[in-house]
């Protein structure tokens, strides 16, 4: 793919239109970073180390046509990166009932095939993403081939007219495999997680249906129906460690994190993967399981967003 002309992203400069800074909203604070911030139609965040790389891949999907992403503008006299706003509804840190339709989950799950699609391709040459900090004794990974936002929770996808629209946060981007990133995103919508783990209002929803939903939607092949569970078991403990890592290298966010209990709350995911492997794998599989369909909606105007990070 041939990028458009475009004013290299290091000495890319925001310049405000007249009587912009006049509608500000502070954001809801998220999990990592503080200090976010809509300015009339764009969002303001704090500068990282991975920002010009987040750029990059956001410049990309631009390219690619992906309609799902917000797209990066230049820094503003603040030294902050400035992005467009997408309008819309995010799920709040507990997310409402209005979450829970499969036809959300089937658009959510569609939303990340098309960022996938328009990923491909994708190598950041100039600005490539730093290395995530783990412990010296982390397990290696099968190679990572795809550039993905590997943080589709609930409170990162827009909705509109409860329909999956676009991706905000792209903070933890970075090279990993579509299904992994795809699983990431099914955890956490399903969400897959210990029973006594779910959200308040979410304990009538059943994983093992909703993960079918999620998989057909996608498209998982057989093979990645049938080894979800060991591949569920192996991301919980690596989530766990590096969580655990993060929180007494770099503090902040992540310590917050582990002492608020995340921790036990991956390790008790993990063990209900493996209690349920069997039941998982045949929800995954068994054809006699009946596949919802999806009916699109038509979609309206925009209701407030809000972003988790």
């Amino acid at each position: 793919m041939s990028p458009r002309h475009r004013t290299p992203l290091e000495s890319r400069v925001y310049v405000p239109a007249p009587g912009e800074g006049s509608d500000v909203e502070l954001m809801p604070a998220g999990d990592v970073t503080d200090g976010v911030v809509r300015v009339g139609g764009t969002i303001r965040r704090p500068h990282q180390p991975q920002s010009l790389a987040v750029a990059g891949y956001l410049d990309w999907l631009d390219d690619a046509g992906f309609e799902g992403s917000p797209r990066f503008l230049g820094r503003d006299a603040e030294g902050r990166d400035v992005l467009t706003f997408l309008p819309g509804q995010c799920a709040g840190a507990v997310p409402e009932a209005w979450v829970q339709p499969e036809d959300l989950l089937v658009s959510v799950a569609q939303l990340v095939r098309r960022l996938h699609t328009a990923s491909a391709g994708f190598v950041p040459r100039d600005h490539p993403f730093p290395p995530k900090p783990v412990r010296p004794d982390t397990p290696p990974q099968d190679s990572a081939a795809l550039v993905c936002h590997l943080d589709v929770t609930p409170q990162n996808v827009v909705v509109r007219d409860g329909v999956a629209a676009g991706l905000v946060d792209f903070d933890l981007a970075g090279p990993s495999t579509a299904f992994k990133d795809s699983y990431n995103a099914a955890m956490h919508w399903i969400p897959l997680r210990d029973p006594a783990d779910l959200w308040p209002g979410w304990e009538r929803t059943d994983p093992f249906r909703r993960l079918r939903v999620f998989a057909d939607a996608y498209g998982w092949s057989e093979e990645e129906r049938r080894r979800l569970p060991a591949s569920g078991v192996e991301a919980a403990a690596l989530s766990r460690s590096r969580m655990r890592h993060n929180a007494r290298t770099l503090g902040g966010g992540w310590a917050r994190m582990w002492d608020d209990g995340v921790g036990g709350l991956i390790r008790r995911r993990g063990a209900w993967l493996e209690a349920n492997a069997g039941q998982l794998v045949e929800a995954l599989t068994d054809a006699s399981h009946e596949k919802p369909t999806f009916r699109p909606r038509n979609r309206c105007t925009a209701q407030r967003w809000r972003p988790a990070r």
